[in-house]
């Protein structure tokens, strides 16, 4: 069973490594086309692809899959254009990922009946960050104006790792491991915490790491046979030093790549190139995975109420704030609502929902439910929208251009 089960997934992994640059230029690719196949393949379709992944093994693949995806896209970004335009993810972070998590909040206590208050903030604070490798498509794509790929590039960058320190605070409530009176407290240190030594670690090992590898890639030392692994190695070091020491991987990984982007620069682009691909191979196995054993076991759960949430999660919580955030901004607004549109959940939302899980809550069920559908939807929604939604962008950006001219 297990050679059958390796055949298949080097199989799909051959056939998409040879057609993807035709079909990423298609609106189904990536990880719509990863979670299908193994939707298809599961136990839900002809069932004769068997994964036995438990939930630690799947949050384990999905937190390096960030991790990697957070430190690439992070050393790939274009720092002239952020620092001109850092007013952009600073609101986004700052004001609307608050708001999104109030007004999750708020449309969680209209809909759910079964689920405490406590349960609905964790539920509004898993769906609240959005996922890198999902948006890659945007941020990636140079015919999306630059300061929005950046600004939507660090948002999708940090706002995972700021969401941890929130999560685990509802968690110590709801599981009454601390007590209300000690709230801001714990608040206070958990996220100075999280940020403060993921911030340590990330700039810390980025430093050493950027310094070794550009004196030895100098020398002539770094061979082509090992030329892919410096950079994952560094990512994957980042992320874990800081879960080590109590801080969050996802903020060392986001802010080390930066840093390294910043720091190398005669060998970056043969490093990151090798690196992307790591990236990406993870990536169709986190989705193949999720396919098989996650959406195959959960869709038949799906109720009314979970399915509504997870409509208005991706849609009014995340584009109402989006959309108030930016105001005064001298963004168009075309350039608002694909702002506040291209705010996908993914690996981030899975890694949180295994964490609940493993918390055993009353209202867990329902919660891990309303996180697969959301994700479902968002990996469908965004996978089917991001081409032709970039394409009509750039146009429309194009003819106000033209009738700025003209006046």
């Amino acid at each position: 069973m297990m050679y059958e089960t390796l055949t298949i997934l080097a199989a799909f992994t051959f056939l998409y490594s040879i057609t993807s640059g035709g079909l990423e230029r298609t609106p189904i690719n990536g990880a719509l086309l990863f979670t299908a196949f193994g939707l298809a393949l599961g136990p839900l379709g002809l069932g004769i692809l068997k994964l036995d992944v438990d939930r630690e093994g799947l949050r384990t693949i999905a937190e390096l899959t960030l991790a990697l995806v957070l430190f690439t896209d992070a050393s790939n970004a274009n720092l002239g254009v952020l620092k001109k335009n850092i007013g952009i993810p600073r609101r986004l972070l700052l004001i609307g990922l608050p708001l999104t998590i109030l007004l999750g909040f708020g449309v969680g206590v209209l809909i759910f009946d079964g689920l405490t208050l406590l349960e609905i903030a964790i539920l509004a604070t898993m769906l609240a960050p959005t996922d890198a490798a999902l948006g890659k498509a945007v941020v990636t794509n140079e015919s999306v104006p630059s300061n929005i790929r950046e600004g939507l590039n660090v948002e999708s960058g940090l706002n995972d790792g700021i969401c941890v320190p929130i999560l685990f605070v509802f968690l110590a409530l709801v599981t009454a491991t601390g007590a209300e009176s000690s709230t801001p407290a714990l608040a206070i240190k958990l996220v100075a915490e999280e940020i403060g030594i993921g911030v340590a670690v990330g700039v810390g090992l980025t430093v050493l790491g950027s310094w070794l590898g550009t004196r030895f890639a100098d020398r002539g030392w770094i061979t082509e046979t090992w030329q892919q692994l410096p950079v994952p190695a560094l990512a994957v070091a980042c992320f874990a030093m800081a879960q080590w020491l109590g801080g969050s991987g996802f903020i060392a990984a986001f802010t080390g790549g930066l840093l390294f982007g910043g720091l190398v620069k005669r060998h970056k682009h043969e490093l990151l190139l090798a690196a992307e691909g790591t990236g990406d191979t993870l990536a169709l196995i986190t989705w193949v995975v999720f396919g098989v054993a996650v959406v195959g076991q959960s869709v038949g759960s799906f109720g009314w109420e979970e399915v509504l949430y997870a409509v208005l999660s991706l849609t009014l919580v995340r584009m109402l704030p989006v959309f108030l955030v930016l105001a005064g901004m001298h963004l168009q607004t075309s350039e608002k609502l694909f702002m506040g549109w291209f705010g996908p959940r993914g690996l981030a939302s899975i890694v949180f929902a295994v964490i609940v899980l493993n918390e055993h809550l009353p209202g867990g069920g329902t919660i891990g439910v309303t996180a697969v559908c959301t994700i479902v939807l968002s990996v469908i929604a965004h996978g089917i929208s991001a081409n032709p939604l970039i394409v009509a962008l750039a146009s429309r950006i194009k003819r106000s251009g033209e009738q700025k001219e003209i006046c």
